[in-house]
């Protein structure tokens, strides 16, 4: 921060200069292509979303590139490519020489809710580079663009290397979990028993939306599940004690999580309750790692009944055991998805201070 307040001061004493995008940028339309178009290739097609659609075998822009997704329900979402790409259904963002290209997209990052509230459209929203074009953007000496690039670059660089470190941790997680978990037929160590002998199954009960608050109070105290997590908070509990709850509805049935203490379960949650054989925690690394949704029913509105899951048999070790598999893949839990401690904490922090400074460092004295 010294240097570029240094740099400041020797190379714009009087205030830094403001001008239109569009006068400093082209706005460059994609070119339409559907995935039946495409051809094999490792060439990313960016379009409408916050990741490539497909892949191409043609690129129609070199690298060094910025990307806005231009309809949809990430239209507006900026994007930076330093290899080849194919511009789809959205369009790139070309500075003349008096912007450095990641300089223009870190203001762009900065400005992310901005451009979104530029949106058209009633049915598929559409962003519009004209739009965009009328925004105001600082316009330092490139020496001070450079730093600051340099810095932002910094943090974002760190931050990729704790996501490559943790997706690394959760392959391992994954493989020692499906390691310590299968048994094979006739292993002396387990015994194989169906899941209605083990566990009490019970769905939920219904409450209507207007009894959820999205945010906890001393009115609305206990946590709410649904079939795909917490729901929000109510102000009574029909649960209470360490309970393993799967997804009976929709496309993602077979959704396990753990819960404990005081909560309320929706009619759309199976509440699993074990009857003396099991763990909690060894129940839900094991559910998790048997990925029920391929047990769901076929139709419009998949569901997973409890009359199919307790036909399944699955494998139940001593209870010994038990706890020595739950204290290894609590470690690695923790490790990969706990957003207070371990590498998501790491990476939350990160991402929080990249924000702060990118905001300090694009944040200038506008020049008369």
């Amino acid at each position: 921060m010294n240097r570029i307040e240094r740099l400041l001061q020797e190379l714009c004493p009087e205030g830094v200069e403001y001008r239109k995008l569009g006068e400093l940028c082209e706005f460059q339309r994609g070119n339409t292509i559907t995935a039946k178009d495409a051809s094999d290739g490792d060439v990313p097609v960016v379009a409408g979303g916050q990741k490539p659609a497909y892949y191409h075998n043609v690129a129609n822009r070199e690298g060094k590139t910025i990307v806005i997704a231009g309809s949809g329900a990430y239209a507006g979402f900026v994007t930076y490519w330093e290899i080849p790409i194919f511009v789809s259904d959205a369009f790139s963002v070309n500075p003349n020489k008096n912007l450095d290209t990641k300089y223009l997209y870190y203001y762009l990052k900065n400005i992310q809710e901005k451009i979104h509230s530029t949106k058209k459209g009633s049915g598929v929203p559409h962003v519009h580079g004209s739009s965009i074009a009328k925004f105001d953007i600082p316009v330092p000496p490139l020496p001070i663009q450079e730093e600051i690039v340099r810095i932002l670059d910094h943090f974002t660089e760190l931050a990729a290397e704790l996501r490559a470190e943790l997706q690394a941790r959760k392959e391992q997680y994954e493989y020692y979990r499906n390691k310590l978990l299968t048994f094979e037929e006739g292993d002396e160590r387990v015994r194989w028993m169906k899941m209605s002998d083990i566990y009490d199954m019970k769905s939920g009960k219904s409450i209507s939306a207007s009894e959820i608050s999205s945010m906890q109070t001393e009115e609305y105290p206990y946590p709410c599940y649904g079939g795909n997590g917490l729901r929000g908070y109510v102000a009574t509990f029909n649960q209470e004690g360490e309970k393993v709850l799967v997804g009976r509805q929709g496309a993602l049935c077979g959704n396990v999580c753990f819960v404990c203490n005081f909560f309320y379960a929706t009619e759309h949650a199976i509440v699993i309750s074990d009857k003396g054989y099991c763990l909690p925690h060894y129940t839900f690394y094991l559910l998790t790692m048997m990925d029920l949704n391929q047990y769901k029913t076929a139709g419009a509105q998949p569901g997973l009944s409890i009359s199919r899951l307790e036909k399944i048999k699955i494998p139940i070790p001593s209870l010994s055991e038990q706890q020595r598999i739950v204290s290894i893949l609590d470690k690695f839990e923790t490790l990969v998805n706990d957003l207070s401690q371990g590498l998501p904490a790491e990476i939350a922090v990160v991402q929080e201070q990249y924000e702060y400074y990118r905001n300090k460092l694009l944040t200038f004295n506008r020049k008369a």
